[in-house]
């Protein structure tokens, strides 16, 4: 039995297939995504969408979607969907679905009259090239396929809107052909493995919706350029490949090429395998360096992010090169940052100030996993200098007091994770001292000191940072630790901030914690009594000011109720870390049990993937961006460490 695989009585019911969404990438930016019917409800969703421009990541929907019509005895049945003004859904190809498969490649089986018709996607790694594959199972007469393509060229997050600067001109190539709408874009060449007739029948297809869209309060409406179709005939038995790329390609190559692809992907066929394959979407490779993408459809590079999720997206997943490039790519920024303040272009808020706690936080979880010395022969020069960097207190938006803590101000700029804002400001302004920002300060001391041990030409340095995590260890307690047995999110001069957060589950989940077991334990109570969901940790207590569990509504109330209510899966990974250090061995089958949750995921939102966030009240709806790398890497990690308990 499949792991992922649906049948025609949910794919025909739009309510519950709509919300079912795909996602495949080529790790170098470039990605297809729509619903399990092809019907596309996000401006973001596309055929083919690939990042244009240098420094910044960038997506741009080419094609947006293609329409397959199948003709027999002159009658024709289009299997395409769409949402038009009003609701209207057209011309509901859906119902002709028989089953969809996405254990391998997505795989749609039609059925229209006695033709059984089957359509496989996948991406070439690598390169801006999707191919799909019609085989005709069966057919008791002469079929005629049609592909109508659906042309967008523009910004991922923009509309199109019919207009007359459009470039209509369709240049002929081999098997297909070849168009540019508009001024600075690439060519999209359309191609076929058999000779297709070209029909000129070009035609604005206006006010289609994207539903999603309309659900977020923002402009929903656009309208797509469709310059005519592709007709072939086909025969029972047979297969015809359609490539959409940057480039024009041998059509003879294609065969193989789609065979060669799908040898080297792992079949989502666990799980695990499930995670894993989301994993490696959001590799980026541009040119010689690589990077991590914070999610999909609308993710960018973040620092704070890469650092996160770097070691559940490559080391939990036995893909040790990667998380070493990946990481040589932000040590390359880390240092230029360090060294004359420059804030790379590419990988944003590189200067944020949790950012060198998060970079050795990654950095220790490759010495746990590869050894002290791998780790300290690659990358004690980046924690020392990091850990200086701050200590010295040139970091802008880093103060060091004297009694060791770090204080920082995120009044006006958030500080943290929690970084939602509106009008201009952070919606939880935390500022002074936060919580998990001096955890991970004394994790990143203790570590950067064992990191080093026994290096003499770091011996004074050692010793400093040991005498200030010695030094902050109780003022971390007196300062946080309250009566009630957990940790204040932030204190900021005689202001502690009640608000039962997340935050402290990772003061109790690092490796080096200021608290001890009983502390810790107590804490985790607190936690795990307030916070914790089947979807990871809410982001705040219902029982504190301010509780909005559903991540719902306008801009203004997504932003808001962000980190004030909706759990996050990432958590769960410092939230095991903790209930493991706390019970041991015994901890264990608690801790598989809470996956079960996630599991459940796999066939919901992004199939085989974890959404930003949940709503932190049953049922637990997933919300936001619909594959989140920290989600994806925390929930990986933290099954790793299961492995290890139970090997």
């Amino acid at each position: 039995m499949s792991y992922l695989k649906f049948d025609k009585n949910l794919m025909i019911n739009l309510e519950q297939s709509l919300p079912k969404e795909m996602l495949r990438t080529n790790q170098a930016g470039a990605y297809h995504c729509t619903t399990v019917v092809g019907c596309n409800t996000r401006k973001q969703h596309g055929l083919l969408v690939v990042p244009l421009g240098d420094e910044q990541y960038n997506p741009h929907v080419l094609l947006s979607s293609l329409d397959e019509t199948v003709i027999q005895h002159g009658a024709a049945f289009n299997l395409g969907l769409h949402r038009y003004q009003g609701g209207v859904y057209s011309p509901n190809g859906h119902k002709y679905i028989r089953e969809f498969n996405c254990e391998s490649v997505p795989c749609t089986t039609y059925r229209v009259g006695g033709v059984i018709l089957t359509k496989e996607t996948i991406f070439i790694s690598k390169e801006n090239r999707l191919l799909i594959r019609y085989t005709m199972v069966d057919a008791h007469s002469a079929t005629t396929l049609q592909f109508r393509p659906f042309l967008a060229f523009r910004e991922s997050n923009a509309l199109c809107m019919a207009n007359d600067k459009i470039n209509t001109t369709m240049e002929p190539i081999p098997n297909g052909v070849a168009c540019c709408l508009y001024e600075g874009y690439p060519k999209l060449y359309m191609q076929l493995t058999r000779k297709p007739e070209w029909i000129d029948n070009p035609n604005w297809y206006k006010n289609i919706e994207y539903v999603k869209d309309m659900e977020r309060g923002v402009p929903y409406t656009e309208d797509l350029w469709v310059p005519g179709y592709f007709q072939v005939n086909i025969r029972k038995g047979e297969s015809i490949i359609f490539s959409a790329g940057l480039s024009e390609v041998s059509t003879r190559s294609l065969a193989k090429m789609y065979e060669n692809e799908i040898a080297s992907r792992t079949a989502r066929t666990s799980f695990f395998n499930c995670l894993k394959n989301s994993a490696k979407q959001l590799y980026l490779m541009k040119g010689d360096r690589e990077f991590m993408l914070s999610g999909y459809p609308w993710g960018t590079i973040l620092a704070r992010n890469t650092f996160m999720s770097l070691p559940g997206n490559t080391i939990a997943i036995d893909h040790r090169g990667d998380f070493e490039h990946i990481m040589g790519t932000a040590v390359m920024a880390l240092n230029r940052y360090m060294t004359d303040g420059y804030i790379s272009k590419t990988i944003h808020g590189i200067d944020l100030p949790d950012i060198p706690m998060w970079a050795i936080w990654a950095i220790q979880q490759y010495a746990k996993n590869y050894g002290r010395e791998a780790a300290a022969e690659r990358y004690s020069q980046v924690v020392t200098d990091l850990i200086d960097f701050v200590l010295s207190g040139r970091h802008p938006r880093l103060y060091p007091e004297e009694n060791g803590l770090l204080s920082t101000d995120g009044s006006q700029t958030p500080a943290s994770w929690m970084n939602s804002m509106w009008d201009g400001h952070p919606v939880i302004p935390r500022s002074g001292l936060l919580v998990e920002l001096n955890a991970l300060w004394y994790n990143a001391l203790l570590f950067g000191a064992d990191l080093v041990e026994g290096n003499e030409a770091l011996a004074e340095r050692r010793n400093a940072w040991l005498d200030t995590a010695i030094k902050m260890k109780q003022p971390f307690i007196d300062t946080f630790l309250n009566d009630y047995g957990y940790l204040y999110d932030y204190v900021n001069g005689t202001y502690a901030d009640p608000s039962v957060r997340p935050n402290m589950a990772i003061a109790i989940g690092l490796d080096y914690s200021p608290l001890d077991r009983r502390q810790r334990k107590c804490v985790l109570d607190v936690v795990t009594r307030e916070l914790l969901t089947p979807k990871g940790l809410r982001t705040l207590s219902p029982k504190s000011y301010g509780y909005r569990p559903f991540y719902l509504g306008s801009p203004y109330d997504r932003e808001i109720a962000m980190h004030n209510g909706p759990a996050r899966p990432w958590l769960m990974g410092f939230y095991a870390d903790a209930y493991l250090k706390v019970f041991g061995r015994s901890g264990v089958s608690y801790i598989d049990r809470m996956l079960i949750g996630f599991e459940e995921e796999m066939s919901q939102g992004c199939i085989g993937s974890l959404s930003q966030l949940y709503d932190g009240n049953p049922p637990f709806a997933g919300r936001g961006a619909i594959s989140h790398a920290t989600n994806i890497a925390e929930v990986l990690r933290t099954i790793r460490t299961l492995r290890r308990f139970e090997s």
